[in-house]
């Protein structure tokens, strides 16, 4: 299970002033942070450390024992106080990416009779693919979605976040997408749901932006025929 993430409830903090509770060479245990470790087909936040006598990039994270460890460039000892720094471009790019798939996963889910989610990437140049289960579909019908998605971008809909318990989300038709995985609960035993208001809920535990219009216009770069049943639709901001 995981814990609430502070970027869920603070997602506007990208710089944080906290405290190294234990650290070894390359890596440490922060009091709180401001980062997304990563999850769901979303890349974790790039950004770096900063203390009283050196700077590291962040390069990864270690979940260990309930414990998370930000994985540092180099073998620095981080002591004291610490400056977390989330990179705000790339968190940015992220949460519009994420925005515009729950997007495209609602008309999906919509046109094609509840179709689910596959599998899920963001990159880091601006696009992500989305792949759903859309045996005998028409890729013409999916490309045509471009302009409906682009038109619930303009209109600028407000995105809400709630947490709800892991079997009543079980139990509600539709709000948990993925054929594979669901967001991990918390330790308190629920999951995080996205509403895009007028438009949809799911599950999902990743950074989105506060409304729709944030985005620019995204394209349909390709649809992919992946085996019998999969359909890879791949998006990029325009």
């Amino acid at each position: 299970m995981a814990a609430h993430l502070y970027c869920h409830d603070h997602p506007e903090t990208l710089t944080l002033q906290t405290e190294a509770l234990d650290a070894r060479p390359g890596r440490v245990l922060l009091a709180q942070s401001p980062f997304y470790t990563g999850g769901g087909g979303q890349p974790a936040d790039r950004g770096v450390l900063r203390w009283n006598g050196g700077e590291a990039a962040v390069t990864g994270f270690d979940p260990v024992d309930g414990q998370l460890w930000h994985v540092l460039d180099g073998t620095a000892e981080v002591a004291g106080p610490v400056e977390a720094a989330v990179d705000p471009a790339f968190r940015r790019m992220m949460r519009q990416l994420h925005t515009d798939t729950h997007i495209l996963n609602a008309l999906v889910y919509q046109a094609f009779d509840g179709a689910l989610v596959t599998g899920v990437q963001m990159y880091d140049d601006g696009t992500a693919r989305m792949d759903f289960d859309l045996p005998g579909a028409d890729n013409d019908r999916i490309r045509a979605l471009e302009a409906p998605i682009n038109a619930v971008i303009a209109q600028n809909l407000a995105l809400s976040f709630s947490y709800v318990p892991l079997e009543e989300a079980q139990a509600q038709h539709g709000l948990i997408r993925s054929r594979s995985v669901a967001p991990p609960p918390t330790t308190d035993g629920k999951i995080r749901i996205v509403e895009i208001t007028g438009l949809d809920r799911q599950a999902c535990g990743g950074t989105h932006l506060a409304a729709t219009g944030d985005s620019p216009p995204i394209r349909i770069l390709k649809i992919d025929n992946k085996g019998r049943h999969n359909r890879r639709v791949r998006i990029g901001l325009a």
